[in-house]
């Protein structure tokens, strides 16, 4: 398996893995994604028990500085992000992970 995996690639491994073609893979994936989406967009809170969850939270406003001009302070305004953790199981097999120098 590549490094970066696309959406379409993807699809194509559960085709592989579960025997269904690439169309209705592919279908089933962006249906998936798309309602990941829309559940977060809305301010919902995504749990996928042993893989991980997904949850709107809200960065503080925070002052930071302009590289090009570091003595000007620029305040960065408060804004709503997703954030994700990962499962325990999920966790366990990336610590299995071995680290390149």
């Amino acid at each position: 398996m590549t490094k970066t995996m696309t959406k379409r690639k993807i699809a194509n491994a559960v085709a592989e893995r579960i025997g269904i073609t690439q169309s209705a893979a592919f279908d089933a994936v962006k249906a998936m994604l798309d309602t990941l989406s829309d559940v977060l967009a809305n301010g919902g809170h995504i749990e996928l028990r042993g893989f991980g969850v997904f949850e709107i939270v809200t960065q503080r406003q925070r002052v930071g500085r302009n590289p090009n001009d570091p003595g000007v302070p620029v305040v960065i305004p408060a804004r709503k992000v997703v954030k994700f953790r990962a499962g325990t199981e999920l966790a366990e097999q990336v610590r299995k992970l071995k680290v390149s120098k």
